[in-house]
């Protein structure tokens, strides 16, 4: 199960999309999650599923690898498809007990979970495609203006580019803990779902120590290095936008024209 968690890990590969300037993945991303939500039928989705597609295929990610971003959240997935199947007032398809499903209420759970299944595919293709360290960069750059109304820039992209870089390694940790239990005789899978959280409680305080002591440990680094945030700080690969990068904000460009147009028709 915890090998199935994809989300905030780099996926190594010689593409178009991982040589791409971290700016131009995060605002194409941006962009990306924007269109979903200009759209209330399942006819705008197409022009959507095109350019992701598009990503994907150019990003040379094995599709079966991104979807297995997708198992750990179906759970939360299909509660959300059935909240609304029984919360959405309407036309009543099916009548049991209390409950009662509406046409509208269907078709409502089955566009906000497509919706949700494209938002994360997409999503995640950044961070599939672009190391904590260049998405640090890009973030710093593109909130770089914010600097000027005393905002810590630099120290907000290092907690994000810190908090990316120890979901796998705690994802790792979890994994070594669980089979450590499992050896000694723990059972995590038989039982009812109560008793399959209560199994997981004694996971929880060694990997809570486990992530205190390596925060620790980072802090201690940090001071012992002079760390002094981003004021004065040079780079030893600067950021500069190429000839692929600016074809890439073309690409954005046309993405995001045809998205205006179809709005108006749909």
């Amino acid at each position: 199960m915890l090998r199935d968690i994809t989300i905030g890990q780099y996926y190594p590969t010689p593409s178009l999309i991982h040589r791409l300037d971290p700016r131009v993945k995060i605002i194409g991303t941006l962009v990306y999650i924007v269109s979903l939500f200009l759209f209330d039928s399942f006819y705008g989705f197409g022009i959507t599923i095109l350019f992701l597609t598009g990503v994907i295929i150019l990003s040379r990610v094995p599709f079966r690898y991104i979807l297995r971003g997708l198992k750990p959240i179906l759970f939360l997935l299909f509660l959300t498809m059935v909240f609304n199947f029984f919360l959405i007032p309407g036309h009543v398809i099916v009548h049991f007990w209390i409950f009662r499903i509406t046409e509208e209420g269907l078709y409502r759970g089955l566009f906000v979970g497509f919706r949700l299944i494209l938002l994360i595919l997409g999503s995640s293709m950044m961070t599939f495609t672009t190391t904590p360290v260049r998405l640090t960069d890009g973030l710093e750059q593109l909130m770089k203006p914010l600097s000027l109304i005393k905002v810590p820039v630099h120290d907000v992209a290092m907690m994000m580019s810190i908090a990316l870089r120890f979901i796998p390694i705690l994802l790792e940790e979890t994994d070594k803990i669980m089979k450590a239990q499992q050896a000694r005789g723990a059972d995590f899978e038989s039982g009812n779902v109560f008793k399959r959280v209560k199994a997981m409680v004694p996971i929880f305080i060694p990997l809570l120590i486990s992530a205190f002591r390596r925060a620790f440990d980072l802090a201690m680094a940090m001071e012992a290095r002079c760390y002094q945030g981003g004021k004065g700080r040079t780079k030893f690969h600067p950021l500069k936008y190429r000839l692929r990068d600016w074809l890439a904000y073309g690409y954005l460009a046309v993405y995001l024209a045809a998205i205006i147009l179809l709005r108006k028709w749909i």
